[in-house]
């Protein structure tokens, strides 16, 4: 069984084409859970017309996206869970193709597909634009998505390793949710909203969990956040943004890790604490609420580097200013050829 979770907050604009796209999936064992925080924009009167096919819990306060996927997580029953984003609209193999990669090797923790960008009304660009092929981190430590706003000439079609992915659409094994999750939370509920799938991903890699892209399985992505436009985003996004940065290294970080980029990391922080400072003063309140949460984000720390599985050279080369991946497990040409084969 494949457990879909969606999270829903004011979804009203896209949620009805991404579930119809969840149940046109071509899967045989499906169950679809969906957390509403609290819309008022008339998602709910939306998911009421699904209530007969999808699971749906009514939160009655906003308790960020982090929280509402744990809470649908914990009501699922899958061995594989689909967290997706009520933005997304995946093609009818979508989840098939994901869990066949999945099962490629029994250390795949994770998996994603190549999500291409779609406008907010659901148009597609001129030319086919891709929004992630999974995530990889410089040396400053910014998290980025592979080939994202590139077009896509076929340099992605590869079965590869790479750091994570996007929580917009990943694939989940169960047996990784249970051994990274934290007293229960598999998203860390410090964050709220934004970079808990990147935290997800750090922490997977240190346990030793991979995570597989398969370039067959596609999906559509309308992405309002992208680098360069922080001006117009919320400031509580830009606040939470700021504070789960830091919460995510203090948790993660090797200091063979720092060692190796304390200059660059360096450099970085001293930017973000200088804009904190003089252009976006909203963003100061990050800095508080990790300090009074500092003893429960240390006791973090500690249970994730008491299990680290990995040595630090495989942790350390992942870090690198140009997108990294590595090679897939050797089924992945078998795959490759039945899928060809399949298409004809």
């Amino acid at each position: 069984m494949v457990s879909v979770t969606l999270v829903t907050y004011n979804s009203g604009r896209f949620i009805k084409r991404c579930l119809e796209s969840v149940l046109d999936q071509v899967y045989p064992d499906l169950e679809v859970i969906v957390i509403d925080n609290a819309s008022t924009d008339g998602t709910i009167d939306i998911l009421e017309q699904f209530e007969d096919h999808v699971r749906i819990i009514y939160n009655d306060e906003n308790i960020g996206f982090a929280g509402a996927q744990n809470q649908a997580i914990g009501l699922s029953r899958g061995e594989w869970v689909l967290t997706l984003n009520p933005d997304v609209l995946m093609m009818p193999g979508f989840i098939q193709g994901m869990v066949d990669a999945g099962q490629l090797h029994p250390r795949v923790g994770s998996v994603c597909g190549k999500l291409l960008a779609i406008r907010a009304n659901f148009e597609l660009p001129d030319k086919p634009l891709i929004d992630s092929t999974g995530m990889f981190f410089t040396p400053m430590l910014r998290h980025l998505d592979r080939g994202s706003q590139e077009v896509d000439g076929g340099e992605f079609n590869n079965f590869e390793y790479v750091f994570g992915a996007t929580a917009a659409a990943a694939l989940y094994r169960r047996e990784m949710i249970d051994d990274i999750s934290i007293e229960g939370e598999f998203f860390d509920s410090d964050f709220f909203v934004y970079r808990e799938d990147a935290d997800v991903a750090w922490r997977a890699q240190l346990l030793g969990w991979r995570c597989l892209y398969t370039p067959h399985p596609k999906g559509y992505h309308v992405r309002n956040v992208l680098p360069g436009i922080r001006r117009a985003l919320p400031p509580e996004i830009n606040m939470h943004s700021v504070k789960n940065r830091f919460l995510m290294r203090i948790k993660n970080m090797t200091g063979d890790l720092y060692r190796r980029n304390w200059l660059q990391i360096t450099v970085r922080d001293m930017v973000v604490v200088a804009a904190c400072c003089t252009v976006e003063l909203s963003s100061l309140k990050a800095f508080w609420k990790i300090g009074e949460n500092w003893n429960r984000v240390w006791a973090k720390r500690r249970w994730i580097m008491s299990r680290q599985r990995v040595t630090d050279e495989y942790m350390a080369s992942w870090f690198h200013n140009l997108p990294v991946s590595k090679p897939a497990p050797k089924a992945a040409n078998r795959v490759m050829a039945r899928m060809k084969a399949a298409r004809g």
